[in-house]
């Protein structure tokens, strides 16, 4: 049987992009075209450029059509590439809020734009994706229609993310995933740290990724004196990630605002007990003192607090992470979820070719 293709639009190299994309591939039997911007917007000037690049992308991707024919697209964001998935013409439509909402920052002049870009994708697009519940709410908000909401998260690998955790249970061993921007308030993290250095409290802290805090963060470590304990891995491998996470007991994110973290269900597969930021996206997964903790964004001292209180009770750590192997492996599972998703969008297809 000839493959049926399907457009992606988005950017490709992210890992969550390439789990999505990958699924379809092993699950669904798909074959995947990719398009992308390609200027970057790590500055003023080429957030400019990137601009000029987005309103003419509508014609690229429709010479990508007519020379590829693809029987669906797919995109991620509503207010960028769903956006011109919605005008590219190709039914069925599936897009993907990628966070709580698109529509941030959320002080941005362009909001009321942004508004109207992601109305139109919603009303266009024939299935979306809520990758967890607390996606909804602003699609409730913006008046969605609910029926064409799928609310299940992509997964992750149960088999490459196992539970044998080798972390020392004598010490502190921590980690952290998430990109090196400020929105992940990794200063935070590092200051609560430093306080549980002057408390003689042994720690080991790994921080993973790169982003433009890099810098900045290694001479905050270097300031607060923490600097020989903290390892700044820069870009891994992402067959790499799972033997930093068994290595690690407890996983920290203290991000500002959330969509779904595959990094936290990464961590709750791997036996890691998770210590993340209070706020709704978190919230869907994590109830505090229950099977991991919620502390205020930007409270470093409640973070060390939190941090002691959760190497003290070790029987509450062991019971939280058990309980979270078995949440993740019956909600999470990367095979279950993607062959359902797969055979959603093949459906959605067989459908549009029948009318």
């Amino acid at each position: 049987m000839k493959k049926k293709k399907i457009l992606f639009l988005g950017e490709s190299y992210r890992a969550d992009a390439i789990t999505w994309m990958n699924g379809l591939r092993e699950f669904g039997n798909f074959e995947i075209i990719t398009w992308e911007l390609k200027t970057p917007s790590d500055c003023f000037r080429k957030r400019i450029l990137r601009i000029f690049e987005f309103e003419f992308a509508i014609f690229k991707i429709k010479k990508l059509i007519q020379l590829h024919k693809p029987d669906m697209v797919i995109a991620e964001r509503t207010t960028s590439y769903g956006f011109l998935a919605a005008l590219s013409g190709v039914k069925p439509v599936a897009i993907a809020q990628q966070g709580r909402t698109d529509l941030w920052p959320e002080k941005s002049i362009s909001l009321p734009l942004k508004k109207i870009i992601q109305y139109y994708a919603f009303k266009k697009a024939d299935l979306i994706h809520a990758w967890g519940p607390v996606m909804t709410i602003s699609m409730l908000q913006a008046k969605v229609d609910m029926s064409k909401v799928l609310v299940l998260p992509k997964g992750i690998d149960l088999a490459q993310f196992g539970n044998q955790n080798t972390a020392n249970p004598e010490k502190i061993c921590a980690i952290v995933t998430r990109s090196l921007m400020p929105e992940y308030r990794h200063a935070t993290i590092l200051k609560a740290f430093a306080i549980l250095n002057q408390k003689g409290i042994d720690f080991v802290l790994k921080i993973v990724g790169e982003g433009t805090q890099l810098e900045k963060l290694k001479n905050l470590a270097k300031h607060l004196g923490i600097e020989n304990k903290v390892n700044f891995t820069g870009r891994i491998l992402n067959t790499e990630l799972p033997k930093l996470l068994q290595e690690s007991n407890i996983y920290i994110s203290m991000p500002i605002t959330e969509g779904v973290s595959a990094s936290l269900f990464e961590a709750m597969a791997t036996n890691c007990y998770p210590i993340v930021s209070d706020i709704t996206g978190n919230q869907s997964w994590i109830e505090h003192r229950k099977n991991g903790q919620l502390v205020t964004v930007d409270d470093s001292e409640k973070l060390a607090e939190e941090l002691i209180w959760a190497f003290e009770n070790r029987d509450h750590r062991a019971q939280a992470v058990s309980n979270n192997r078995t949440f993740v492996v019956k909600n999470a599972d990367y095979i279950t979820n993607m062959k359902i998703i797969a055979q959603k969008y093949h459906e959605l297809i067989n459908s549009n070719h029948s009318n």
